[in-house]
C-alpha cells in the first residue's frame, strides 16, 4: 500500500482549489492523479522504487512521471 507523503495543508488546499485535485485520496486509491496534472488512471507498476516514492509526494503514475521528467536527470 503506498501511502502520501506529508505535505502542508496549504499546498493540499491548494491543489483542491486550483485544480479539483485530492492529491491524497488519488495515492489512497492507487490512481494517478486527475486532469490537468495527471492522467487519473489506475497506476499499475513502477520501474523503480523512487518512482513508487515520486507517486506518494506527487500523485503521477509511471507514463505522467516519465511525460514530465523526460530528458531530465
Amino acid at each position: 500500500m503506498l501511502i502520501p507523503a506529508i505535505k502542508s495543508p496549504r499546498v493540499n488546499n491548494f491543489l483542491k482549489n486550483r485544480f479539483g485535485v485530492d492529491r491524497e485520496q488519488a495515492i489512497l486509491d492507487e490512481v494517478c492523479v486527475a486532469a490537468p496534472i495527471g492522467c487519473g488512471k489506475p497506476v499499475v507498476k513502477f520501474r523503480t522504487d523512487e518512482d513508487a516514492k515520486e507517486f506518494e509526494i506527487s500523485g503521477l503514475c509511471q507514463s505522467c512521471q516519465d511525460n514530465l521528467f523526460d530528458g531530465e536527470e
